[in-house]
């Protein structure tokens, strides 16, 4: 109880802190995405949220990362972008749980603040000593190792959000997760064509 609590705390934080600075969901979609929580659901939409928080957490962990590192603006720009969408989400799928009677995953976000490792079972998920590689890095290597581990983590995220289009039943769920697609294939593409440069 005291995890989930945690959990909820810091993601409400997060949302407040981002909603004050004008980022994120408006509040029509954030609605249409939350207002799904009560909506019918099956194991996928529990596996869906249960799997992406843990998976959302690293990637924020990794945008954490960028902060005092000599960034070009481009990859600052895509660090904010991945922070404003993927934040709110966790939020959001955390009320859908809490909702469904289902546990929140504790990540050592709740604690520490990074999330260095994870279940790395899941698609894309960094493993222990690549985030620590990056933790150490700076410069053009930074950037290099933070763009090619966040398309990786992207990757593993629509592959996870594909499966619960398949899967899933519940609506707001489902639309999570093509917008999940739309938003991180868009990102990629930007991460792939600043490695190219």
């Amino acid at each position: 109880m005291k995890r989930t609590l945690g959990m909820l705390t810091v993601v409400v934080a997060v949302l407040a802190l981002l909603t004050a600075c004008g980022g994120g969901e408006s509040s029509d979609e954030h609605a249409a995405h939350g207002a799904g929580g009560g909506q019918g659901f099956n194991a996928a939409d529990v596996q869906f949220a249960t799997d992406m928080i843990p998976h959302h957490a690293q990637a924020l962990s990794m945008v954490d990362l960028t902060v005092g590192q000599d960034l070009s603006p481009e990859v600052e720009a895509l660090a904010e972008e991945i922070r404003i969408a993927q934040a709110p989400e966790i939020e959001e799928m955390a009320a859908w749980l809490e909702k469904w009677g289902k546990p929140i995953p504790d990540t050592s976000r709740d604690h520490a603040g990074h999330d260095m490792g994870g279940a790395t079972d899941m698609p894309g998920m960094a493993s222990m000593d690549d985030m620590t590689a990056l933790q150490k890095a700076t410069g053009p290597e930074f950037e290099q190792m933070f763009l090619t581990m966040m398309i990786e983590h992207h990757e593993g995220a629509i592959e996870m959000a594909r499966s619960e289009l398949d899967d899933g039943e519940n609506v707001a769920a489902k639309n999570l997760a093509q917008d999940i697609i739309t938003g991180q294939e868009r990102e990629i593409t930007t991460m792939q064509e600043l490695l190219a440069k």
